[in-house]
């Protein structure tokens, strides 16, 4: 008696959205969840090498939630490359800013460092406010554990 195991294909894959609501949730709980459902390992369809997660949208990123004294401690640094040029910036900008990329980069470090970790990122849509553009897509309701 022999048993096979099943690798999904990228083809015969469904994807679904989600919609999740980032007011007052820490922002590392709230990564991990998203990251989860973008790699698609909540799914017992699960393989290492395809592409099986599902498309993210999260809304009221403005109104995230850091813990302990991250909002005034945390600096977020960027280098272009080139002498002398790298730049910083606080949490509290950051939030006030650009609350976006806070929850891009932050998801980012938890996604795969490689080609398919990157197409996995490009199904994350962060939006500041309660509205976004996906509504002909149906996004359903991501319950996030905290």
């Amino acid at each position: 008696m022999s048993q096979k195991t099943y690798l999904a294909k990228s083809g015969e894959m469904n994807k679904k959205w989600y919609v999740v609501d980032a007011t007052d949730k820490p922002v590392g709980r709230l990564a991990v969840d998203i990251a989860k459902v973008l790699m698609g390992k909540n799914k017992p369809t699960y393989t290492p090498h395809v592409d099986t997660g599902d498309f993210v949208v999260v809304i009221n990123a403005e109104k995230v939630l850091l813990t302990g004294k991250k909002l005034e401690d945390k600096i977020y640094r960027r280098h272009s490359g080139y002498p002398g040029n790298m730049k910083e910036i606080k949490a509290k900008e950051m939030i006030s800013n650009h609350p976006e990329r806070l929850i891009e980069l932050t998801v980012k470090g938890m996604m795969p460092k490689n080609v398919l970790g990157r197409h996995m990122l490009k199904k994350l849509k962060v939006y500041r406010g309660s509205e976004h553009p996906h509504i002909a897509q149906r996004p359903q309701p991501l319950s996030v554990d905290l």
